[in-house]
């Protein structure tokens, strides 16, 4: 009897051992994986230490401006713009706000900048004209030839009576280097023969004149049609106080 007790009490502990060591399921498996996965996270997270990003730049900086930047961060005083630079800058945009329509639009038309405007009246003449189409033998504003404008602009800017044509426009004038030219000396080309065209040299190897193509208008002394065709530059006398 209690040799038979022994037995089944040995029986019993076998089966309970058994169940103990049956196998996870798959779902139990990805718990206890996913559940693995995520206290390691959090060990690594929490010794991890908390970083900040340094040295960080918006896109577009100037140079100037990254310079500045790093001056600062050396421990030097930032660079300051010079009285001088302060003082153009300042005259510069007084210009600007002051310079009428007619200034502004030659100043593109010659690209130069406002403040190289030589003489206004001048101009105020030119801009009567301007745009005017080319008539041979002209000399209104319904159609006008090169020296007839030439003339037209002297009488009026300077007070100058100038003669009829460009060939003796040229033989009353006093002919001068290219590298002497000024507002308001006359140049000439040999477009058809000759002395055949004339017009105005205002500045920044601009001049005006009045194009069989275009009418009243300003060209450049390096556009390769009137280069090859230049012959020189003569000089008026006339009241200089006009012309700076």
């Amino acid at each position: 009897m209690f040799r038979t007790g022994i037995i089944v009490f040995l029986v019993m502990v076998t089966l309970v051992s058994c169940s103990s060591m049956k196998p996870l399921s798959p779902a139990s498996d990805r718990q206890a994986l996913s559940s693995s996965h995520d206290k390691k996270s959090q060990v690594q997270n929490s010794n991890k230490e908390v970083k900040f990003l340094n040295d960080i730049s918006v896109e577009g900086e100037s140079t100037a401006t990254k310079a500045t930047k790093k001056t600062v961060a050396a421990g030097k005083p930032a660079p300051r713009e010079s009285a001088t630079d302060i003082n153009s800058y300042l005259n510069r945009s007084s210009s600007l706000e002051k310079a009428s329509d007619l200034q502004l639009k030659y100043a593109i038309l010659l690209n130069t900048e406002v403040e190289e405007l030589q003489d206004n009246s001048l101009l105020e003449y030119i801009d009567e004209w301007y745009g005017t189409r080319y008539r041979y033998g002209g000399t209104t504003k319904s159609g006008i030839d090169c020296s007839a404008f030439v003339q037209a602009i002297y009488l009026s800017a300077f007070a100058v009576s100038l003669p009829r044509t460009a060939r003796d426009q040229y033989r009353n004038s006093h002919i001068v280097s290219a590298t002497q030219m000024k507002t308001g000396d006359l140049v000439f080309f040999n477009t058809t023969g000759g002395i055949s065209h004339v017009g105005i040299y205002l500045q920044n190897n601009k001049f005006v004149h009045a194009s069989t193509s275009y009418g009243v208008t300003i060209s450049d002394m390096f556009d390769p049609y009137y280069l090859r065709r230049f012959i020189g530059v003569g000089r008026i006398d006339k009241p200089e106080a006009k012309i700076k």
